[in-house]
């Protein structure tokens, strides 16, 4: 068993099966678009709320810090994901880098991990739409019933429209998927820039001041959905403000960063990947950081950042700092640039989320029928339309909060599993081509670990639970479903048949 369990697929047969008409992608994409998609998927609930909320209860004016401090452990992961990116450029992210590199339990550890990010991502965002929504048509004077629109909804009716939207435009193919992103970002992009330029105005500098508080005990969290992980280790909370409060507010902002992996799973659709998927990682990560720092320097100067923890601020820190300044007319146009920055978010997600279940199925891990792609399109409708149902179902029923919590830690498993399998793939494959290698290895990739070890700590005890019951799932389907039909499994003379 132990050899299954740790056979690889080949680079060599993972690029040929790129090249099947039946189970291949049409290639779209390039730098420009790339990068876009990436803005388009990290700019989203970050800079809408977790900007307000890192300054009131973690570093003060120095939440700018602490998204610095993110933006790196998210720059570490970044050069491991682009080496690989850009010598496997196949679908499914992580799980094909993993599947090449460490094996295929790993492979199937990291993808059953994405199917839960993607598809409980996608369901926060849908349900933070909703509640955009239900605000704007509020300002408008529309009053939608509070058991079908906003947080509280029994059946989240808005929810389930976007998530029908947005998988329509997936279906209909990447190029128009592309355009659509565009839009909705160039929207979110203007609105985000009207924020800076105009809220400078209203900067007082004394509010920055002191720039790192100083520090203090942390509140004690009970529950297991409040709790974090490194608090139940050393047994006293974590501390607020001061230079801690900076890294601890890292974790906080983390979510923020969550998405410019989703740039890799476009790897097979991309026309040189080589060139433009390091590309696309890095400018997007690089301006989201740049947007991030900006917008909470203006809204921590805007108001004292302890006013940013009040109930009238919490869910939208930006509309809370113009209103604070008598600009209200602004909390409509952010909450249009809000919905525009989640409609993308919640694209790319569904994305990302169609691709590494297609890569799964196309190896024979997941029913085959899976990975066939539109005669037309030339995109995997089958998938995404049952993405599509899940996800929707997801937001329609469950609360905000217990989707929000599966994300984070499947995201940072991810760049831990990816950042292991550099050195590895370099020692078991060193003479494949590399257009980019990760510098300084094994230096980074140990870095990029230890970084994310470091804010998976930070997340909830219930959250890692949660992490530990879909892990348990995934080993029952594994066992009894893909182990047996993995591609892998064939005679050596089937192994290059994409399964049928």
């Amino acid at each position: 068993m132990s050899s299954s369990l740790t056979r690889k697929k080949s680079v060599a047969a993972s690029i040929a099966d790129t090249e099947d008409p039946e189970h291949g992608l049409k290639k779209e994409m390039g730098a420009t678009q790339l990068t876009i998609f990436g803005v388009g998927v990290i700019v989203g609930t970050g800079i809408f709320v977790l900007t307000g909320v890192a300054a009131a209860e973690k570093a003060g004016p120095a939440a700018p810090l602490s998204f610095i401090v993110a933006a790196i452990a998210c720059g570490l992961a970044a050069l491991c994901y682009a080496e690989f990116a850009s010598a496997v450029p196949v679908a499914g992210s992580a799980y094909t880098f993993s599947y090449t590199s460490l094996g295929e339990i790993f492979a199937w550890i990291i993808g059953w991990d994405l199917i839960l990010e993607f598809a409980f991502g996608a369901a926060t965002v849908a349900k933070g739409w909703s509640g955009y929504f239900d605000r704007l048509m509020d300002d408008v004077g529309i009053n939608l019933p509070s058991s079908i629109a906003g947080q509280e909804a029994a059946f989240n009716v808005p929810a389930v429209i976007i998530v029908g939207i947005v998988a329509s435009i997936l279906i209909v193919g990447i190029r128009e998927s592309s355009r659509v992103n565009m839009a909705v970002v160039a929207i979110k992009l203007t609105v985000i820039l009207l924020v800076i330029g105009l809220g400078l105005f209203y900067v007082k500098s004394g509010n920055w001041t002191p720039f790192i508080p100083d520090s203090q005990p942390g509140t004690a969290a009970t529950g297991l959905d409040e709790k974090p992980l490194i608090q139940e280790i050393l047994g006293q909370p974590t501390s607020a403000f001061g230079v801690p409060g900076i890294f601890f507010g890292a974790s906080l902002v983390f979510f923020a960063f969550i998405g410019f992996d989703i740039v890799a799973t476009a790897a097979e659709e991309t026309k040189n990947p080589q060139r433009d998927l390091p590309i696309g990682i890095f400018a997007s990560l690089i301006i989201c950081t740049i947007l991030y720092v900006l917008v909470s320097l203006v809204v921590t100067g805007m108001v004292p950042y302890k006013e940013l923890g009040s109930a009238e601020a919490v869910g939208a820190p930006l509309a809370y700092a113009f209103s604070a300044n008598g600009v209200g007319w602004a909390s409509t146009v952010i909450s249009i640039g809000a919905l525009a920055g989640l409609t993308s978010t919640v694209l790319i997600l569904m994305y990302g989320q169609s691709r590494v279940f297609f890569a799964m199925g196309r190896d024979g891990l997941l029913p085959p029928w899976l990975s066939k792609v539109h005669p037309t399109y030339k995109t995997p409708y089958r998938i995404t339309i049952i993405t599509a149902v899940a996800v929707a179902l997801l937001a329609a029923f469950l609360p905000l909060k217990v989707l929000g919590e599966a994300t984070n830690i499947g995201t940072l498993f991810a760049f831990v599993l990816v950042a292991i399998a550099v050195p590895v793939l370099r020692r078991s494959q060193p003479d494949l081509p590399r257009p980019f290698r990760t510098p300084l290895v094994p230096l980074v990739p140990i870095l990029a670990v230890l970084a994310c070890l470091w804010l998976m700590l930070n997340l909830p005890v219930g959250t890692w639970l949660r992490l530990i019951v879909w892990m348990a799932i995934g080993f029952v389907v594994y066992f009894t479903y893909a182990r047996k039909h993995s591609r892998l499994a064939r005679p050596e003379a089937e192994q290059h048949e994409p399964a049928r």
